[in-house]
């Protein structure tokens, strides 16, 4: 007798989007917030978020059965990822991503099928307001908090002392690199209104003195000299196989002969279907820049060998993300 096939895996598919709108609601009502020093009752949880206690029930409710928070008698409370992650009260908050996936990601995946039937994204990323931007920019800091502090310990950069990061964003991944190595320098190249949020963020952490925020659109201005470090994280994804390795070519002019060169990004394997949340990520691409993708660690490999480049290493580093080791080659 053949096996009854369920739809169940189809079903838990098509209603991902209700979950993931739930969470978004539930971290922007401040659910888990109210709960970050106690449990609640319903009644509690409505009085601390000013909902209704209907209301406050289908948030919670829908969090218990999403296993972000914990139900006991009439009590409900964070569960432990929950109270790590989406509560502010550690450096590990992804509310920021999340408000950013909400306000920015989740419409605009309602064009899906209009950008791949078409080939054009229904918002472009580059074209958003300064508001928008600066909320893109603060929930791809959160998301990528991970990876960022993992990359100066997946890389020796013991040797290196200049680094330029390029598409550097809010500054996040030179100040963990710096934060590691005392002795390295940094520059950080964005748009004017993310290298404001930078600079803020640099002085907040006491680090002028050693790296500092330039306002450059490094697909179009000269690129600084001097360094022997070029950083591209999460910069690669945006653009076109053609447009990538003109970026890699200018970098390699103004590198030395053996500068390091460290691409993060959702590199996958040849079939661009592992990691599974890296292929998943070439739909946000098609949705919102107009040749945006996915790229593979072999095709990177072949960009930097037709650039002046020298493929060194791949590294994982958190999550779906990974590091491309390069060496400007002499």
């Amino acid at each position: 007798m053949q096996p009854t096939l369920s739809p169940e895996p189809i079903m838990r598919i098509a209603s991902g989007f209700m979950a993931a709108k739930h969470l978004f609601v539930a971290s922007e009502l401040g659910i888990f917030e109210a709960l970050a020093d106690a449990p609640a009752t319903l009644d509690a949880l409505a009085a601390r978020t000013g909902l209704t206690i209907r209301t406050a029930r289908i948030s919670a409710d829908a969090m218990v059965a999403l296993e972000l928070l914990e139900r006991s008698g009439q009590e409900y409370s964070n569960t432990p990822v929950a109270a790590a992650f989406l509560t502010g009260r550690s450096p590990a908050d992804l509310r920021a991503f999340l408000t950013f996936w909400d306000q920015i990601s989740y419409p605009a995946w309602t064009g899906l099928g209009e950008a791949l039937a078409t080939g054009k994204p229904p918002t472009q990323i580059f074209d958003l307001s300064d508001e928008q931007q600066a909320i893109v920019s603060a929930g791809i800091e959160a998301v990528l908090a991970g990876p960022s502090n993992a990359l100066p310990r997946a890389v020796d950069l013991s040797n290196q002392r200049s680094l330029l990061d390029v598409g550097g964003g809010t500054g996040s991944w030179a100040l963990a690199v710096a934060r590691v190595y005392p002795g390295l320098s940094a520059t950080v190249l964005d748009l004017p209104v993310v290298v404001e949020i930078a600079a803020g963020r640099i002085a907040g952490a006491g680090e002028r003195a050693r790296v500092e925020a330039v306002a450059c659109d490094v697909m179009v201005e000269d690129l600084p000299t001097g360094h022997d470090t070029f950083l591209l994280a999460n910069l690669v994804h945006y653009w076109d196989p053609q447009e990538n390795q003109e970026l890699l070519s200018r970098l390699r002019a103004v590198a030395p002969a053996g500068g390091l060169l460290l691409l993060a990004d959702f590199w996958t394997d040849a079939t661009h279907s592992q990691p599974v949340h890296a292929a998943l990520m070439a739909g946000e691409f098609a949705v919102h820049v107009d040749h945006g993708d996915v790229y593979s660690v072999d095709e990177v490999r072949a960009w930097l060998t037709a650039t002046g480049w020298t493929f060194v290493a791949h590294e994982p580093l958190a999550g779906p993300q990974s590091v491309i080791v390069a060496r400007a080659g002499v």
